[in-house]
């Protein structure tokens, strides 16, 4: 196995100056730094990662916490985060704080402890103990997706009242006048604002709003298929529905088919995120999409950023959902 030594002798300086051109820190003239370059190339050096981190105190490695792992929105977040901290030659530890604060707010506490070059994390919700592990520490961190109106660290989101107005008015655009509503948990803020754009928007257009038709389950199937049971089993009429992720519209769109409903005929549904599978639904969910690619980048870029010391120009980043209409609606 060729060593530092080995390339310095090949390059004629010293293992002082091929460290140099390998971390970057001091300045090489272009000269020597091409020819530490050809002796790294011609004997295939690679550095031992574990003890040039132990030197710089620091890793190559990032964190990402999202609340539930096998969500079909958090796996898109996983992918474009993973691929967008490889292209900077960064790692990404992946971890699940399965929907509990307690664990969140271990996880957090351990990668800290273990030099990690920062961490991105959606947060479980508005209780979360985060904001306490984040203050005891300069480790770069970003809340991506679950942030607040005055949140101290970088953060990332969608504009989600401005979902909440694309999923009314194009239920709106349909013809529909009673239109329901599943949601989210409320102790999540973008759930509340969602809704609120939601809520506002058909009040804007004369759409009477019923609060039964306003059911707060949760972002899965399950709370689809139980927000749909509801309204039926207490024969309320609705010709719309917004379910607040696509899972809900998943749940609620099968249950309302179970039940002998044409879709889009008696009843229309919008979903949000624009998961994979709402393409290959029959009827496919019409949904408002999240760019997951730009916001991931972003976030990766950030931590990049601020592992260097340098300044970010900003602290909050919005980015626009968008609408796309398919078969549902």
């Amino acid at each position: 196995m060729s060593s530092l030594k080995e390339v310095a002798e090949i390059a004629g300086v010293s293992p002082a100056t091929v460290s140099r051109v390998m971390n970057n820190t001091i300045f090489v003239s272009p000269e020597t730094r091409e020819k530490v370059e050809a002796a790294i190339e011609k004997v295939h050096y690679k550095p031992n990662i574990i003890a040039q981190s132990l030197r710089l105190k620091a890793t190559k490695n990032i964190g990402l916490l999202v609340p539930e792992i096998d969500n079909p929105s958090f796996s898109l977040v996983i992918k474009h985060i993973v691929n967008s901290a490889a292209k900077r030659g960064l790692n990404t530890i992946v971890c699940n704080t399965a929907n509990n604060i307690a664990i969140e707010a271990h996880i957090i506490d351990k990668l800290v402890r273990q030099s990690i070059n920062g961490i991105i994390f959606i947060r479980v919700s508005d209780e979360s103990h985060v904001v306490n592990v984040t203050r005891t520490t300069k480790v770069p961190m970003i809340v991506l997706d679950r942030a607040f109106n005055n949140e101290y660290i970088p953060n990332i989101t969608i504009d989600n009242y401005f979902a909440g107005t694309l999923a009314a008015k194009h239920l709106i655009s349909r013809g529909r006048k009673n239109i329901a509503t599943i949601t989210g948990m409320f102790n999540i803020s973008l759930s509340r604002e969602r809704h609120q754009g939601f809520i506002d928007t058909l009040k804007k257009y004369d759409v009477e709003v019923s609060q039964k038709l306003i059911y707060q389950g949760g972002f899965s199937y399950q709370a689809g298929v139980d927000g749909v049971l509801n309204f039926l089993e207490n024969n309320l009429e609705f010709d719309g529905l917004w379910g607040q992720n696509d899972l809900i519209a998943a749940g609620a769109l099968s249950t309302l088919l179970h039940h002998n409903k044409k879709i889009p005929q008696d009843i229309s549904i919008v979903g949000m995120d624009n998961v994979l599978f709402s393409s290959y639904m029959y009827p496919s969910i019409t949904t408002i999409a999240q760019p997951y690619e730009a916001m991931c980048d972003k976030a990766v870029e950030l931590i990049d950023k601020l592992t260097n010391n340098e300044g970010v120009e900003q602290n909050h980043f919005s980015f626009p959902p968008s609408l796309i209409v398919r078969e549902s609606s």
